[in-house]
């Protein structure tokens, strides 16, 4: 089976059309949100999304990316998000990820602004 893909998108129909794609091809896909989306599209609205995938395709991997405001991901957290990506100084960065495990949930390191993701 080929590595899992990564693959960022801005609205639940390139979500749905990544899914489908990736299981097309055999490929595990994780879907990420687009750069602070916690901050400007909204918590709330990544929940909505990963819900009508979770109806349509069953489990699916999502991260939502929360910047720099450690805020965001802890009401992140609170919302339900499992999966999310904080930029952070590395002590905060530990509590939120402490937070997270708590939750059962999982905090990555946000990719570069640049959108290189060395990962």
């Amino acid at each position: 089976m080929p590595p899992p893909s990564r693959i960022r998108v801005h609205n639940l129909d390139q979500a749905r059309q990544a899914v489908m794609a990736a299981r097309a091809t055999g490929v595990e896909v994780t879907l990420e949100s687009p750069a602070g989306a916690a901050g400007w599209q909204g918590i709330g609205w990544w929940r909505r999304l990963e819900q009508a995938l979770a109806e349509e395709f069953g489990a699916i991997t999502t991260v939502l990316d929360c910047a720099d405001a450690p805020g965001h991901a802890l009401a992140a957290l609170r919302a339900g998000c499992r999966r999310i990506s904080l930029t952070a100084p590395q002590r905060t960065f530990e509590r939120v990820a402490a937070i997270a495990t708590r939750c059962g949930a999982e905090l990555e390191p946000a990719p570069p602004p640049d959108g290189h993701d060395p990962r």
